[in-house]
């Protein structure tokens, strides 16, 4: 009998891979953001196409535990104005103010792209924030009838998409959602007093361009998702 209960205790006390990974604080000094995760993320490079013709550079950090799936986006839009400088572009969408319609529409075109899942139906849909940084949030039951829940913020002129996908009947993946903080550039925990909107210096639109107008809708090659 002592046998059998010294083999349990080694069962569930040794060394090994267990049910539950421990939360814990993860910092991404590159990207600027910490977040708790379960367990130590996987991170891959990744392009970005914008909605206006630029591909800009990110990054995805993902931790799997079982049926769930947590994951961090970073985009980053800093060197915008870089980029779409040196674009070749459709002579609609060629003024000088598009490199910042590009960054203050990021948010929106994330969250049309979730809008636009195949299979997927969106039963929340509104403005947010974390951290006193605005955003927005969604909700999304999919397919298989797991649920993803979605938060995406602009600072610094970087994205951030936070999704956590639970299976049907989960918990929400409030502890994941909820711990999104931003960094300086010495790692230091940005602390906002007010909501904090990524404002942007003026541009002088180039003359005779449509963004003139106020015809702003559009991808640089042509239409634009939703835009008019």
């Amino acid at each position: 009998m002592r046998l059998l209960s010294l083999l349990v205790a080694l069962v569930l006390c040794g060394p090994g891979p267990t049910l539950a990974q421990e939360w814990d604080t993860y910092v991404s000094r590159v990207d600027r953001f910490s977040i708790t995760f379960p367990g130590e993320p996987a991170v891959e490079d990744i392009e970005w196409p914008s909605e206006y013709g630029a591909v800009f550079q990110g990054r995805v950090y993902t931790v799997r535990q079982g049926a769930s799936r947590f994951a961090v986006t970073a985009i980053d839009y800093t060197d915008a104005e870089a980029r779409h400088a040196a674009l070749t572009k459709n002579v609609s969408f060629a003024g000088t103010v598009y490199w910042q319609i590009d960054i203050m529409a990021s948010i929106q075109y994330a969250a049309t792209k979730f809008r636009q899942r195949e299979g997927s139906t969106v039963t929340y849909d509104a403005w947010h924030y974390i951290d006193l940084v605005e955003g927005h949030q969604l909700q999304l039951t999919n397919a298989d009838q797991s649920q993803t829940f979605v938060g995406i913020y602009l600072h610094e002129n970087r994205l951030y998409i936070v999704e956590g996908t639970v299976p049907r009947n989960a918990a929400p993946p409030g502890l994941f959602q909820q711990n999104l903080s931003f960094l300086d550039e010495a790692g230091e925990r940005v602390r906002h007093r007010e909501i904090y909107s990524n404002v942007l210096p003026p541009v002088t639109q180039q003359q005779g361009g449509p963004g003139a107008a106020g015809n702003f809708g559009g991808t640089a090659g042509g239409q634009g998702v939703g835009g008019r």
